[in-house]
């Protein structure tokens, strides 16, 4: 790449007029997908791709290089400041894999290859509520180089960002029924042939002990930053296959806290809220507004469209399928990043910020909920919350 065409890259990627809310990511928005468009047009998002990829990284276009550092068993380290769910992974994660300067791995066990892609199990750590699983991809005859990046802080200015990786297939805990994997990895580029990444699957209950997660992986795809004038991109290079790893992990309870509320007003009871060093997770129900899709159903479905989300689902069904809409800041009023909200359970990244008081509120109005996102804590719409509440945690 020649400097004048980096200055370019730069200058579009670095464009005045493009601000915070044309650019930050809203999950609720992407329905659980990394559609990174739906903010930012489509020149920005390339110039912004190809200036991170082009210019930051470990090892990025130099193969040799990367292949003489050691990143199966460091993935938490590698990748930690910039995925959704950052922070400081030392001493939390269980190692699973190993890695020498050669690139030999201390176990095959959790290792898996089908269609000429690799999938090497990493790290794993769990809180009780979410298993944080580190990976390794490799395929001989990728271009990764071309995965463009999307936005995983609050701000542009946090300047963090993440590749991402697109993942189909199922789950299980020690043995019991499958859950579909509605989960991307979030990660890095190491060179065209090498992914490190990581993705959080969170369990359907409280989990205490040590366990077993068995993960049936039947498709992996990633976009293409040369496709971003196609009408969709979305997991442009996509190979059906079998990737099948079971892997062990404990439930590391240390920062663990989890606050009774039982707070009802309405239609919605706030149930309890889960802080952990990672993630905050407030469980909340909507009477009424929940149906459980089967298995023969939910496939049927995707036989016909693959990529339909479960929201999508519920509305060709004719279901209701109307999660709370809920926000939270600590005591400094500054806003946790919304990650993923569904029935039952919003997921909040902490990303480093200290935590000794959270401000909820839920909404049973988008409309009110998308405003305060907007204009902060002190909002005018804070008053039209159903529940709103302010819980101590230290």
């Amino acid at each position: 790449m020649t400097d004048e065409k980096l200055d370019q890259i730069l200058k579009q990627a670095l464009a005045p007029e493009i601000d915070d809310n044309e650019i930050r990511v809203r999950r609720k928005a992407r329905k659980g997908k990394m559609k990174k468009l739906n903010k930012i047009g489509k020149s920005v998002a390339a110039a912004v791709a190809a200036a991170i990829i082009g210019i930051g990284g470990l090892g990025y276009f130099n193969p040799v290089l990367a292949a003489k550092i050691p990143l199966i068993g460091r993935i938490f380290e590698k990748i930690e400041d910039d995925i959704t769910y950052s922070g400081d992974y030392a001493d939390k994660g269980d190692v699973l894999t190993n890695e020498d300067s050669e690139g030999n791995l201390d176990t095959q066990e959790y290792s898996t290859s089908d269609k000429g892609i690799t999938l090497t199990a990493s790290e794993v750590y769990c809180d009780g509520y979410s298993v944080f699983l580190t990976v390794n991809i490799k395929e001989d005859d990728a271009e990764f180089t071309h995965i463009p990046e999307h936005y995983t802080g609050m701000h542009v200015a946090d300047s963090q960002t993440a590749a991402g990786f697109y993942i189909n297939g199922t789950w299980s805990v020690d043995g019991n029924s499958s859950e579909w994997l509605e989960n991307n990895f979030e990660g890095e580029v190491i060179d065209d042939h090498t992914f490190v990444g990581m993705m959080k699957i969170n369990l359907t209950e409280k989990y205490e002990g040590n366990g077993e997660l068995s993960l049936n992986v039947t498709g992996l795809g990633y976009d293409d930053d040369r496709m971003l004038d196609s009408e969709d991109i979305t997991a442009s290079h996509w190979t059906d296959g079998s990737w099948n790893i079971v892997l062990p992990f404990e439930v590391n309870g240390a920062d663990v806290k989890t606050i009774e509320v039982g707070e009802t007003k309405g239609n919605i009871t706030l149930h309890d809220v889960v802080v952990s060093p990672y993630q905050v997770v407030v469980h909340a129900t909507t009477p009424g507004k929940q149906r459980e899709l089967t298995e023969d159903r939910r496939e049927k479905l995707l036989s016909e469209n693959p990529d339909l989300t479960d929201e999508e689902m519920f509305e060709i069904l004719g279901w209701s399928y109307e999660p709370c809409q809920t926000i939270v800041f600590n005591q400094d009023g500054e806003m946790l990043y919304s990650d993923i909200e569904m029935a039952g359970w919003a997921g909040f990244a902490v990303q480093g910020k200290e935590i000794s008081t959270l401000h909820i509120f839920i909404f049973d109005n988008l409309d009110d909920w998308a405003r305060m996102e907007d204009e902060g804590m002190n909002s005018s719409v804070a008053d039209k919350a159903v529940i709103a509440t302010e819980i101590r945690v230290e």
